[in-house]
């Protein structure tokens, strides 16, 4: 059986996989790319915190409240810039197909 830090570092070979193709796409709306990005810059930050935590403190990272708290914002700005990214492309849609059934339907008169 993996234990749990083999298991972490395995898990991020398949999200660097999802970065190069949401990249490679163009599709994604760039603010939320840049979130996905952040939350990779999370793990970075969580892994020296986390060896920072056991040896300042003989404890995990989740009881370092001040550490453990300032890792996780980083947590939280990821997941405010993927919600605000993919939110302005759905407003960007509606505003478009707005546009174009008021010119179709100057075009109908």
């Amino acid at each position: 059986m993996l234990n749990k830090d083999t298991l972490f570092a395995l898990s991020l070979f398949p999200y660097l996989g999802f970065l190069w193709f949401l990249t490679r796409s163009g599709q994604t709306p760039r603010l939320a790319l840049i979130g996905f990005y952040v939350l990779l810059l999370f793990v970075f930050i969580t892994i020296p915190a986390g060896i920072y935590a056991q040896i300042a403190y003989d404890t995990s990272l989740a009881n370092v409240d001040w550490l453990h708290g300032s890792a996780e914002f980083f947590l939280t700005l990821s997941n405010i810039l993927v919600v605000l990214g993919f939110r302005q492309a759905i407003v960007a849609q509606k505003q478009a197909n707005q546009k174009e059934a008021n010119i179709k339907s100057v075009r109908e008169e």
